[in-house]
């Protein structure tokens, strides 16, 4: 039987019973877990009112073996607020849905339980911290993160230069399957041509340029968008669920 002590973002909740949750989270050293928290959901749970999505916490666990993730779900026996970004997304529709996209994001990059993904999880508490604060638009901090997301997980995208043969850019076509943008000569069926403007706006995006990406119009930010879903859609091999919310608030 075994202590451990973490910090992680809680990623969702699912009812247990009558009055616990399994709660799933993406730690700094453990990477993604899902531990059971007893008595969360009575009305009066201080415990409980911590472990809400978007919560970033200081969580303590008790497994039964000498490892965290064993044959059963450790316990949540112990959580304090490190950051409740929660309070500055829940109540504004664009700002909730584009962080319920994040959050279904890292869970999918994060598939194997136990696993530290320090990068993912840096990546989520300062996408988390800049929505909260209102920092930017709110589509325009998703597709941020999607984009370092896929890039940290070894599939970043090329906006310049050809993916397939490296020739220098700016290359008009744009292919998903291929890696991102790619020259005349390596353009393949399915292949679109993107606006100069979407794809700097992404290149912007990608490297943190938040002057550029500020200043893009909207018709390109959603043109963006659009090359950032399907590129994140055929990476993760099936579409995000939440997607589609924010899609209706933008």
């Amino acid at each position: 039987m075994s202590l451990f002590r973490d910090d992680g973002v809680v990623l969702r909740t699912q009812k247990l019973g009558e009055a616990d949750r399994i709660i799933t989270l993406l730690t700094r050293s453990h990477g993604r877990v899902r531990a059971v928290a007893r008595g969360v959901r009575r009305t009066k749970s201080k415990f409980g009112a911590r472990l809400e999505p978007f919560s970033h916490v200081d969580v303590q666990f008790f497994a039964r073996g000498s490892e965290l993730i064993g044959r059963g779900l450790p316990l949540c026996t112990q959580s304090e607020t490190i950051a409740p970004y929660g309070g500055g997304i829940v109540t504004d529709y664009a700002r909730y849905t584009a962080g319920t996209a994040m959050l279904e994001t890292a869970e999918r990059f994060t598939d194997h339980e136990g696993e530290p993904a320090v990068q993912q999880y840096l990546l989520l508490v300062g996408g988390l911290r800049t929505l909260a604060n209102g920092e930017h638009e709110p589509h325009l901090i998703l597709d941020a993160f999607l984009l370092r997301s896929l890039a940290v997980n070894g599939y970043a995208p090329s906006f310049s230069s050809c993916a397939k043969c490296g020739m220098p850019g700016p290359n008009r076509f744009f292919s998903v399957a291929a890696g991102g943008s790619v020259c005349v000569d390596c353009r393949v069926p399915g292949s679109v041509v993107p606006s100069s403007e979407a794809l700097g706006l992404l290149g912007a995006l990608l490297t943190g340029d938040w002057e550029t990406a500020d200043a893009c119009e909207a018709r390109h930010v959603r043109e963006g968008s659009g090359l950032v879903s399907a590129y994140l859609h055929w990476h993760l091999e099936r579409g995000l669920r939440s997607l589609r919310y924010v899609e209706k608030s933008t």
